[in-house]
């Protein structure tokens, strides 16, 4: 298994596990599979460039992408002191092998490694138990709830927002 930060030639496999994503998991992501088919993995190219803001990771088996996730840092002054977790996703074959926490665990450790984080945020379809439980294993609590944050067809998802924070007050 290889975990590392994508970069710009991993834009192609990356857009093809996106896409896979968001048809096998339609209810865990606010975009759509229908939104995301038509554009390429260009924009992908973009931002695996950025080396401020936006870090995503993938691990690999034998070359193959397996999972993913992706670190934001927030960029406006007042909320630089912020991250959040987006886009996570493993494929269904590799779930519950421990794959998801070695990801969560390489996001937070690089948002320690960013100057001035002191907090991770993420959000979570209230329905997803299993990554709830990996979220709060890896220390994240829920601070809020949003009654029908995502409208999928004619049926609502609550999500969990959650916190992890990273500095002690």
């Amino acid at each position: 298994m290889e975990l590392r930060q994508l970069r710009t030639n991993d834009a192609e496999d990356y857009f093809s596990l996106r896409l896979e994503a968001l048809q096998q998991s339609p209810d865990a992501f606010a975009t759509t599979y229908e939104e995301e088919k038509n554009q390429t993995a260009a924009k992908y190219k973009e931002r695996f460039t950025d080396p401020v803001n936006s870090f995503t990771f993938g691990a690999f088996e034998e070359n193959e992408l397996v999972g993913v996730v992706t670190l934001f840092r927030e960029p406006l002054i007042k909320l630089n002191h912020r991250a959040t977790i987006v886009a996570m996703y493993i494929k269904p074959e590799k779930r519950g092998s421990g794959l998801g926490k070695i990801l969560i665990y390489k996001a937070i450790e690089k948002a320690k490694s960013l100057e001035g984080v002191e907090q991770i945020y993420l959000s979570v379809v209230s329905t997803n138990i299993p990554a709830i439980k990996l979220y709060t294993t890896c220390g994240f609590s829920i601070y809020a709830k949003e009654k029908r944050a995502l409208k999928v067809d004619n049926t609502y998802y609550d999500e969990e927002h959650m916190v992890l924070y990273l500095v002690n007050n």
